[in-house]
């Protein structure tokens, strides 16, 4: 299945690697398409059919091909200069001459400024990077709601886990397919991934549109 996906990419073939645990996830590392890693947990590989199945690696591929891992850390380049001159800031500032103060207070202030919009535009770019890697998969495998299926599956599967089980996973939850929560974020613009009732539906509008293409 990967190495047919990855020729269908023009990916060189990644390592794969699979986790032993109930929740049903996956996830891509690697800053290049190169050294690039595809991780699947044992809970999804028994959870989906196989075509399900395809379309989350898809998805994952998706990323590799795309090269999102590499996009997000040049994003959040911004937001680590702006905390660390946060951190020197608040170390410094009490420290420092009375004459400083002023200086010292408007360079943190402008520095929280950078760190909170860059913040927001990240998780902004990370749900973008979701819909495209749906997309992705979707052009990969040519069937859209088999990716849909699987986000319904994995998502209902996820309401049955224990809350103190998902937390456990909880700083993976940029990487995972689905994020480890039951219930998404009360704001949107807070969480790395798209509503799931908003993927689904983009997805079954390709699905629409393939068909209307056949």
């Amino acid at each position: 299945m990967i190495e047919r996906l990855c020729i269908q990419a023009d990916l060189p073939k990644p390592k794969i690697g699979v986790i032993q645990t109930e929740m049903p996830n996956a996830f891509a590392m690697g800053r290049s398409q190169k050294s690039a890693t595809v991780v699947a947990t044992t809970g999804i590989m028994q959870r989906l059919e196989p075509a399900e199945l395809e379309g989350v690696m898809a998805h994952e591929l998706a990323h590799v091909m795309h090269r999102d891992v590499a996009v997000m850390t040049i994003a959040s380049f911004f937001a680590s200069i702006a905390a660390l001159i946060l951190q020197f800031g608040f170390f410094f500032g009490g420290s420092g001459d009375d004459d400083d103060s002023p200086g010292i207070f408007f360079l943190i202030l402008a520095s929280l400024a950078v760190y909170v919009i860059s913040f927001f535009l990240m998780q902004a770019l990370s749900r973008q990077r979701e819909f495209a890697a749906d997309r992705g998969a979707a052009q990969l495998t040519g069937r859209p709601s088999a990716l849909a299926s699987a986000l319904m599956k994995i998502s209902r599967t996820m309401e049955r886990i224990p809350q103190s089980d998902l937390r456990a996973h909880t700083e993976m939850n940029a990487f995972y397919i689905v994020p480890a929560s039951v219930k998404g974020s009360l704001m949107n613009i807070f969480s790395t991934h798209p509503p799931m009732e908003k993927r689904i539906a983009a997805l079954q509008e390709l699905e629409t549109q393939l068909q209307g293409a056949r």
